[in-house]
């Protein structure tokens, strides 16, 4: 493996109160030798329609896993959409990513039915293009951050990944091989997270301003509004609460887990651990006891503090728990800034949400959970925004 090291994103001063994400000034141009990769799942609405939600999602944070581990010597940026990611590597890292999300694709092709397409753009031509690429750090605890993504290089990569044609040279290709990606960490064993207070909203804002300081004014405007509505603490109406933590075994989850070994040497000895530390998990959870680094009150209490709920990339992304006359003030107030030219907006309701799961050190507590709307969340979401977006550039 080469030796890869870029201290660019570990060395970034970061923020623990989410509002603050539209602080420009606690974002850093990303260095202009490092690229933007993007991944999602062509498809991904017919897909949820058929029910296969979970597949996508388990897909969709398999990239994130599959680049951390292939670069273990970078503190790498990304970020969870539900159907995909999106992630910033230093251009020496490019062959390695390349590698591992064409395994992806070919295991996502293989194992689920599902089109993995996958990319990457050099940051310098994004910035030849007339955007840029600002990335902030959000600290959900000591050991556990994610990245903020401004200056509408993201939306432009996006564009350029998901065009049908024209920009073959930044997709990444289907390898011949078949050598699975290393998705160590990657983890999907509680089920569904049933709301609590009514309804489970997953909300997709992006601001209409000319200005980048435009644009954040108008975020802060939406994330102050959000919690006058709720009249709380939005850390009140996350998806992750003690009252609806289930764990079961076997469940849908940890089978698709034992997919994504598919092709991985000594994978029936893999499979046979999987379901064995499933099983005592379950036992540990049950009874609220300890082992092995694994302590069930302490894990759960951190999963809720490391519940990524709440993130940014170009546009602001959020799942709230809250009741249904809330979501329904929530929806009017979007609506208010929509008609006022500020926003285009998708909303999408549900009952449950949905957790997926990156455990990199339970011993250290070094673990995030990335959380969307059950029934499609943010890419249902996605097509009442894409549906406002046509019609004001109409």
């Amino acid at each position: 493996m080469p030796d890869i090291s870029d201290d660019f994103y570990r060395n970034l001063p970061g923020f623990d109160e989410f509002p603050n994400v539209t602080d420009l000034s606690l974002y850093r141009p990303l260095p202009d030798d490092w690229c933007i990769v993007i991944t999602d799942i062509k498809g991904s609405t017919k897909a949820i329609e058929d029910g296969r939600y979970k597949d996508v999602n388990m897909m969709g944070a398999a990239c994130i896993a599959a680049v951390i581990n292939a670069v273990p010597e970078c503190d790498i940026p990304y970020v969870f959409g539900g159907d995909g990611a999106t992630l910033a590597v230093p251009s020496s890292a490019t062959a390695s990513v390349k590698r591992v999300l064409g395994a992806a694709r070919r295991l996502s092709q293989n194992q689920f039915a599902l089109d993995l397409r996958a990319g990457i753009v050099p940051v310098g031509d994004v910035r030849d293009a007339g955007a840029d690429v600002l990335v902030a750090k959000f600290q959900l605890s000591p050991g556990n951050s994610l990245a903020m993504f401004a200056g509408g290089g993201v939306q432009l990569v996006e564009a350029l990944i998901k065009a049908d044609e024209g920009n073959d040279q930044y997709l990444i290709p289907i390898p011949k091989s078949d050598a699975p990606p290393d998705l160590d960490g990657l983890s999907c064993r509680w089920q569904p997270l049933k709301s609590c207070q009514g309804t489970m909203i997953s909300m997709l804002i992006h601001a209409r301003g000319r200005t980048g300081s435009e644009n954040a004014a108008t975020y802060r405007q939406v994330i102050d509004g959000v919690a006058e509505i709720l009249q709380a603490d939005p850390k009140s109406a996350s998806p992750v609460s003690a009252g609806n933590m289930i764990f079961k075994w076997p469940s849908q989850g940890i089978r698709n887990e034992s997919k994504l070994l598919a092709n991985s040497p000594n994978r029936f000895a893999k499979r046979v651990w999987l379901y064995c530390t499933g099983f005592i998990q379950l036992i540990l959870e049950k009874f609220d006891l300890s082992a092995g680094g694994y302590n069930a009150p302490v894990y759960r209490a951190e999963l809720r503090a490391n519940a990524d709920f709440r993130r940014f990339d170009d546009m602001l992304r959020m799942i709230l728990d809250c009741p249904v006359e809330t979501a329904d003030a929530i929806e009017a107030f979007f609506m208010d800034l929509h008609s006022q030219g500020k926003i285009a907006f998708g909303t999408h309701r549900s009952d449950h949400a949905l957790m997926t799961c990156l455990v990199f050190s339970l011993t250290r507590g070094e673990h995030v959970h990335f959380i969307d709307g059950s029934d499609g969340g943010y890419a249902m979401a996605a097509v009442q925004l894409k549906a406002q977006m046509r019609m004001l550039s109409d």
